[in-house]
């Protein structure tokens, strides 16, 4: 396979859905603080098997189970360091036999949620984590530094809830030895079009980013994110037409990936596109025809 970043210049790539989607489908219970972690740490087969159903339906991007894996809140949950590092590398491991199980070729890419995701209190929704740029820095880095041990192909940097964070993470991956994407939570209070924008622009602009963009978001706000052309692909994956009620802890509205405005993303440069929560392998299928057909 050629590296994402040459394949990204020859036209749209595909990434994958919701995994935790796809596992709680499946009979899993992600309703503790771990998330999708401790499906991968306690059934790593799950992990894989869902892995699996995306490349079977088309993905040529797999997004590893590892958006909640910090090494704070992990060793609140009873695991050390060491163990930390090799859930790190289980994820990546998965994702890869996932593909082959499917015999298809894909990308892994090691997903990094923002800090407030290892916090379960809501905060990767708001970007109110109290901490500084040079404080979310360090916290990233060291993070950082043990999946790029675990040789992913991609880093993907994701959720990112403010500009702060933003800063941050652009800061810690430069020199991190693989490429990354960023894409940041359009939703999040911390944003207004502007900022995001301009946040898109100058992430843009980091030694190894090959794409930015937006994700874990309404459809119908992806547009407006890619207005301004930033010198790089955009990434968009946005989630299904539901919404998710964070007090009630429930999804509402209309399930499914609207694709309506697939060909105005293509247009605005968008060349990797995929679902974030509650889109699953069926939706992946339909954007697969839509990407791979011939154009």
């Amino acid at each position: 396979m050629p590296d994402l970043r040459t394949a990204l210049a020859a036209g749209p790539v595909v990434l994958d859905g919701g995994l935790g989607t796809t596992l709680e489908a499946a009979g899993h219970d992600l309703s503790g603080d771990l998330w999708s972690a401790r499906v991968l740490a306690e059934t790593p087969a799950a992990v894989r098997a869902a892995h699996a159903r995306y490349a079977a339906a088309g993905a040529d991007v797999l997004t590893t189970c590892s958006y909640q894996i910090g090494f704070d809140n992990l060793a609140v949950a009873g695991f050390d360091a060491a163990q930390t590092r090799r859930l790190l590398h289980v994820a990546v491991r998965v994702a890869r036999e996932g593909a082959a199980e499917a015999e298809r070729d894909a990308w892994v890419a090691a997903s990094v949620g923002p800090y407030g995701a290892t916090r379960a209190d809501g905060s990767e929704y708001t970007g109110d984590d109290g901490l500084s740029v040079a404080e979310l820095e360090r916290w990233h880095r060291r993070r950082l530094e043990a999946i790029v041990d675990a040789e992913p192909d991609v880093l993907a940097i994701e959720t990112i809830a403010s500009p702060a964070e933003a800063e941050a993470v652009a800061r810690a991956v430069e020199g991190i030895g693989i490429p990354s994407w960023i894409a940041l939570s359009a939703s999040s209070s911390a944003f207004d079009t502007a900022s995001l924008r301009a946040t898109l622009a100058a992430s843009a602009r980091v030694a190894g980013v090959i794409a930015v963009g937006v994700n874990c978001c309404p459809p119908d706000t992806v547009a407006s994110a890619l207005a301004d052309p930033v010198g790089v692909p955009f990434v968009v994956y946005p989630n299904s037409g539901e919404t998710w009620d964070a007090a009630a802890r429930t999804w509402t509205g209309d399930p499914g990936l609207p694709l309506a405005d697939l060909d105005d993303w293509l247009a605005a440069g968008a060349r990797l596109i995929g679902g974030c929560c509650r889109t699953t392998p069926d939706d992946i299928a339909v954007l697969a025809g839509r990407l791979h057909a011939p154009r």
